[in-house]
């Protein structure tokens, strides 16, 4: 086709096929052309045609983004400024919208199909889609640039250690002690900000657990997918429109204490479940572990604090079983070159206050291992290991 079709031409074609049963044809298609005055060529009407279907079938214009290897983010800042990650931080791309009109069809169309309501009454919605990718929307004017989509792409294949020293995340030492980690059973955190590859990581990490083991997964958007024989995955529940039928987090971390887990793990600790995850942590369930947003690995003891506090645990409550139940923290961010990096191992420690600290056991560098001044209490609790 030599030149875009215009917004106003689609606009007339959509309305004419919406006032008649029928399957979307070229056929048909190029009848509402006709009607409208419009021309008819070849190529307008399949123009039309394929742009009318990408409007009802899959992600529309996001769809061969959303196909690119690699891709973890695809994000739309309006219907002229959409972005992709594919690992080595964001780029900005030659994909656009016809008018935000057509970015607020293509939210609700996702919404509906995982069963929310989207629009000026609800004008945000966050749903895992059926294929398993997670999409979260915000429609205009609550978003000033124009409705705003993010979409979070589930890797087909987890990552195996060997592949992410690979790909530069971790030097082949660091591997070994993340090894060790899960093979003494540690209870560990996986920490970092917004896109730095925890849930890659903890997935890589889980997949190394004994075959033997029952793996138990709380999660409120299923996203983990260890390579493992014997995993039983639970997930959280919104509540309706009307307002009722959510699970949360909460009550699945106690449902799957009653399963017998060997290992319980709590995809993303972000509100009341830190208290029943530490609780159970405490009662005998080693090796469990999960992931926390944090800034850096010294900052996850006031994260920890700040929840349990929400929930209701007083603080010398909440660090007594912080100190108690957490091993070790593994610590993740992003180089200046905008790629994913395991940057730190952090072992929680009591001070004199009783107040718990993270002290650096471990720091990685791209080709190396340094050790820090808790290098001896991670030895310990790694059974001796020598590093």
């Amino acid at each position: 086709m030599s030149a875009p079709v215009p917004a106003a031409v689609l606009d007339d074609v959509r309305r004419r096929l919406a006032g008649s049963a029928g399957d979307l044809t070229p056929h048909r298609v190029a009848e509402a052309l006709r009607a409208s005055g419009s021309p008819v060529g070849d190529a307008t009407v399949l123009a039309v045609h394929d742009l009318l279907r990408r409007d009802v079938l899959g992600a529309g214009p996001l769809e061969d983004l959303l196909r690119l290897p690699d891709v973890t983010d695809v994000l739309v800042n309006g219907p002229d400024d959409v972005w992709i990650d594919r690992g080595a931080g964001l780029e900005r791309v030659a994909v656009s919208f016809p008018d935000d009109s057509s970015v607020r069809r293509l939210a609700q169309r996702l919404a509906a199909s995982a069963g929310r309501r989207l629009d000026d009454a609800t004008p945000h919605a966050d749903v895992r889609l059926p294929d398993g990718t997670r999409f979260h929307a915000v429609l205009a004017p609550v978003a000033r640039t124009g409705t705003v989509l993010s979409l979070r792409v589930p890797r087909g294949r987890v990552w195996t250690l060997p592949e992410l020293v690979t790909a530069g995340a971790l030097p082949p030492d660091g591997a070994f002690l993340l090894e060790e980690v899960v093979d003494a059973r540690c209870a560990f955190l996986v920490t970092g900000g917004t896109g730095t590859g925890k849930t890659s990581v903890l997935s890589a990490l889980l997949s190394l657990v004994d075959p033997g083991e029952r793996v138990v997964l709380v999660e409120d958007a299923s996203e983990l997918r260890p390579e493992h024989p014997h995993v039983v995955a639970l997930e959280g529940r919104p509540a309706n429109i009307e307002g009722a039928g959510e699970i949360s987090l909460q009550t699945l971390v106690r449902q799957a204490l009653r399963m017998r887990p060997d290992r319980l793990v709590v995809g993303e600790v972000r509100g009341a479940e830190v208290v029943d995850l530490l609780a159970a942590l405490n009662t005998g369930h080693g090796g469990g572990c999960g992931t926390l947003h944090a800034n850096s690995a010294a900052d996850v003891p006031a994260r920890i604090e700040a929840l349990s506090l929400a929930a209701g645990l007083p603080r010398e409550a909440a660090h007594s079983q912080l100190a108690s139940a957490l091993d070790v923290v593994i610590h993740l961010g992003r180089g200046r070159d905008g790629r994913r990096r395991i940057l730190e191992l952090g072992v929680p420690e009591r001070d004199a206050s009783g107040l718990v600290a993270l002290r650096t056991a471990a720091t990685f560098e791209p080709d190396r291992v340094v050790r820090g001044p808790a290098a001896p209490a991670l030895m310990e609790r790694l059974g001796g290991v020598a590093w």
